[in-house]
């Protein structure tokens, strides 16, 4: 439905497959019709990511660094082509988590860690995000020689601003759920980053 959002005249054309990944949509030959038929000032918009996830699928699977390297090749194919590739990433699949449904079907209290550090990272941007994560250069801690890579596991200031959040949520929900947190004045000036001062 691209077309009910763009001026009259401009041609839409949709070469999506169901089921395609980056790696797929190349294999199969889906991608060679779309790169011919490219022409200077024309829009290209790439949206892959769900399905190349499936690492029990040999023929979908691609790895993080694979799919990036995929998308480079399809977007370098059409700058090539004088055309404009955009990015686009995947849509928010609607598989509700267990924990958001369990609360809402027992009405009981909920603080969306999930959704509340996800905007923190993508605010934070990269590289500062890094500094939350166990993830650093060689020789800056004395057990990690080699230094790390680990995207999941925290580092203190990782601890402390996402425990922020949980004491943010705390506070919202209120009543004896906010009474555990430090008193006023202390807690007015709480803004789930940080104290002030």
């Amino acid at each position: 439905v691209l077309d009910l959002y763009v001026r009259p005249g401009i041609a839409v054309y949709d070469h999506a497959r169901n089921g395609r990944s980056t790696k797929s949509f190349y294999d199969e030959g889906l991608w060679a019709p779309v790169e011919a038929a490219l022409c200077p000032g024309d829009l290209l918009l790439m949206q892959f990511g769900h399905n190349d996830e499936k690492s029990e699928d040999p023929t979908r699977y691609a790895a993080p660094d694979q799919f990036a390297a995929n998308l480079l090749a399809y977007a370098h194919a059409a700058q090539a082509k004088g055309a404009l590739p955009v990015l686009i990433t995947p849509l928010v699949r609607r598989r509700f988590d267990a924990v958001r449904l369990l609360a809402a079907r027992e009405d009981l209290p909920l603080i969306d860690l999930s959704a509340a550090s996800a905007k923190l990272v993508q605010e934070m941007g990269e590289p500062a995000s890094r500094e939350l994560y166990m993830v650093f250069a060689p020789n800056l801690y004395p057990n990690y020689p080699d230094g790390k890579e680990d995207n999941t596991h925290l580092r203190y200031l990782g601890a402390v601003r996402f425990t922020g959040l949980v004491a943010a949520g705390l506070q919202a929900l209120g009543g004896p759920y906010a009474d555990v947190l430090l008193g006023t004045p202390e807690r007015d000036k709480y803004d789930g980053k940080g104290y002030e001062g």
